[in-house]
C-alpha cells in the first residue's frame, strides 16, 4: 500500500500576503469612488499601510521573511489598485505611478518590514528610533494639521502611532526612545513624503 498523500492544511504566509495586498489595493481604489471621506482617507494616507507592514514584520519568523512578505504585500496592493482602475473603472494604466510603488515595495517597504521585525524583538534606543520613524510616517501624512477636515483619519493616525511606539516595543527603554523621537522624526518623514508626492506627481 502507498502512503496517503497529505495535503497542506495551511495557506502559505507569502500567499496570504499577496492575496491580502490585492484585496487591500482594490478596496483602496474602490474607496476613491465610495463618496465616503473616511474610506477615501484610509486608502490614501499611510497609517493603515504602515501598521500592516509593521505587523507583518512583527509576525514574521525571520528578517528575510519579514522583508519578502512586506514587499509582496505592498507590491500586490499596488498592482490591485492600478489594475482595478484600469480594468474595472476603465481609467487606463498609470504605469509611472505603478512602477514607482513597485520600486518602493522592493526597497523602502521591504526595509520597513525587516526593521519592524528587529525592532519588536530586540531592545535599544536605535530600535526605538526605527519605530518612531514608522510613527513619523503616519503622523507626517498631514492629517493632524487639519483634523477637523479628516476626523476619522486623525483618530486612526494617533491610534496607529501609539501602537507603534507604545505597544510594539519590548521594553521601557526602547519605548521611551520611540516616544521621545516621534516628534522630530515626524518632521523628517513629512519632508520625505513631500518629495514622494512630487515624484509621483
Amino acid at each position: 500500500m502507498t502512503a496517503p498523500t497529505r495535503l497542506p492544511t495551511r495557506v502559505p504566509a507569502l500567499l496570504l500576503s499577496v492575496g491580502g495586498g490585492l484585496v487591500a489595493g482594490i478596496a483602496a481604489k474602490a474607496a476613491d469612488f465610495s463618496g465616503w471621506q473616511w474610506a477615501d482617507d484610509l486608502g490614501h494616507y499611510p497609517a493603515a499601510w504602515v501598521l500592516v507592514v509593521a505587523l507583518i514584520g512583527w509576525r514574521s519568523p525571520s528578517l528575510r521573511t519579514a522583508a519578502v512578505r512586506s514587499a509582496a504585500f505592498f507590491a500586490a496592493m499596488s498592482v490591485g489598485y492600478y489594475a482595478w482602475a484600469a480594468l474595472v473603472l476603465d481609467r487606463g494604466w498609470e504605469l509611472r505611478g505603478l512602477a514607482a510603488w513597485l520600486v518602493l515595495s522592493a526597497t523602502a517597504v521591504a526595509v520597513t518590514g525587516a526593521a519592524g521585525h528587529v525592532a519588536t524583538r530586540r531592545t535599544g534606543r536605535l530600535l526605538g528610533a526605527v519605530l518612531a520613524m514608522a510613527a513619523g510616517i503616519v503622523l507626517g501624512g498631514g492629517v493632524l494639521a487639519h483634523p477637523g477636515a479628516h476626523p476619522v483619519q486623525a483618530v486612526v493616525d494617533v491610534v496607529v502611532a501609539v501602537v507603534l511606539v507604545v505597544v510594539l516595543p519590548r521594553d521601557g527603554r526602547t519605548r521611551l526612545a520611540a516616544v521621545l523621537l516621534t516628534a522630530p522624526l515626524t518632521w523628517v518623514a513629512a519632508q520625505l513624503l513631500d518629495v514622494l508626492r512630487a515624484v509621483l506627481g
